[in-house]
């Protein structure tokens, strides 16, 4: 068990994404490895939040105290039905976090500016 969490995207990583509807309460099948994986994190004590733009007030124009908390509404919900518990959603990292899953994510080494997988 880590001493930070775990972030886990939401579109594409968590949930099957296949580009914006446009409608901020419509979220994807889930994907089943992923939740399988954050299932058996949680199980072991790991705490796991959600990283989500959809809750970012400052990137949507459309954003208003309510829209964002009904879309944590249906996150939530689909945690509930899908993990079994609701959990932390945030759009931002912080000093706790100890890792980040996501696919849209390029892994750098520490210090280098250069990519982990080699490429340019």
């Amino acid at each position: 068990m880590s001493d930070g969490w775990i972030g886990v995207d939401l579109d594409g990583t968590l949930a099957e994404y296949s580009g914006w509807t446009g409608d901020p309460f419509e979220i994807g099948k889930p994907v089943p490895k992923m939740v399988e994986r954050v299932k058996y994190w949680l199980r072991n004590g790991e705490q796991v939040w959600i990283v989500t733009a959809r809750v970012n007030f400052e990137s949507r124009i459309d954003a208003t105290p309510e829209l964002i908390q009904q879309t944590r509404e249906a996150i939530d919900n689909w945690c509930l039905r899908y993990i079994g518990m609701v959990l932390p959603v945030t759009y931002k990292k912080n000093h706790s976090m100890v890792e980040l899953w996501d696919d849209r994510v390029v892994q750098v080494i520490p210090n280098t500016g250069e990519r982990a997988d080699g490429k340019a």
